[in-house]
């Protein structure tokens, strides 16, 4: 089965709040956004939907911003389920929501069976992937930047759900949401290296040559990395965070003085 075409999104406003979702059917029975940096309480470089603690910003405003987008989409706030994201591969599995005050554990990749969890993590420029199994009523939310592409969290994440969950990886649905597009992603010459051995025979998909740079399409590589890993179904939104940092936190363009915005999804 070929990708989903492109561009299945819609823009979403509740209140001062903008979240983009996918539209295809095939995430019907699920609840999830991307919600850009409008309509939060944070001032200057984190103006001002900003999720990103340990930046400068006050935790009152991260607290504040964080029920304003749940109560967006109708979830509790004691039902989220976040951790340290620390651009590994490694994947968590849950069935309850993380207490507030409990240590966050490292992960980059988390995944769940039980409706009464929404599962978050938080986004400026790296890749935020969704992951669905409508069968079995399974969702997943993967953080992919380019450390984690390369040390292939996408597909290594799908085959420890697998497992986890004795399905097979056909069944899957995954939803590539807003992160830095390839015109704007300039690499060096390490990842580049790791690049040629991670994607030997799709090189030139991946990573892009121009006026002497070396530019890496993180889109292309994680659909890469799930189409191996035996997903079928692939959806990708297509929007760059660094051509419109009026919507969305760039790492990049704004030289890592930024916030972070959310993904999220949870069984409805």
């Amino acid at each position: 089965m070929a990708d989903i075409p492109q561009n299945k999104f819609e823009i979403n406003r509740k209140e001062s709040l903008e979240y983009y979702t996918f539209v295809a059917p095939a995430f019907e029975g699920i609840v999830h956004g991307f919600f850009t940096r409008r309509g939060g309480v944070s001032s200057s470089q984190f103006e001002s939907l900003n999720l990103g603690g340990g930046l400068g910003d006050s935790s009152k405003n991260i607290i504040e911003n964080r029920r304003r987008i749940l109560h967006a989409i109708g979830r509790s706030e004691i039902s989220v389920f976040d951790v340290w994201q620390v651009h590994s591969a490694q994947t968590l599995f849950t069935d309850k929501a993380r207490n507030v005050g409990d240590e966050y554990q490292k992960a980059d990749a988390i995944f769940t069976q039980n409706p009464a969890v929404t599962l978050l993590m938080r986004f400026a420029d790296c890749v935020p992937i969704l992951m669905y199994h409508p069968k079995k009523r399974i969702v997943g939310i993967i953080h992919a930047g380019w450390e984690g592409t390369l040390k292939r969290i996408s597909s290594k994440a799908v085959e420890e759900a697998c497992r986890r969950y004795f399905t097979m990886p056909n069944e899957w649905i995954a939803g590539i949401g807003p992160s830095i597009g390839p015109d704007h992603y300039q690499i060096g010459k390490k990842v580049e290296e790791i690049g040629k051995e991670i994607f030997p025979r799709d090189f030139e998909s991946v990573f892009i040559y121009k006026d002497g740079n070396v530019y890496m399409n993180l889109w292309e590589a994680n659909r890469n990395l799930l189409r191996k890993a035996g997903v079928e179904e692939i959806i990708s939104m297509e929007v760059c965070t660094a051509c419109d940092t009026g919507s969305w936190f760039s790492h990049r363009i704004e030289n890592g003085k930024t916030g972070r915005f959310a993904g999220l999804i949870g069984l409805e």
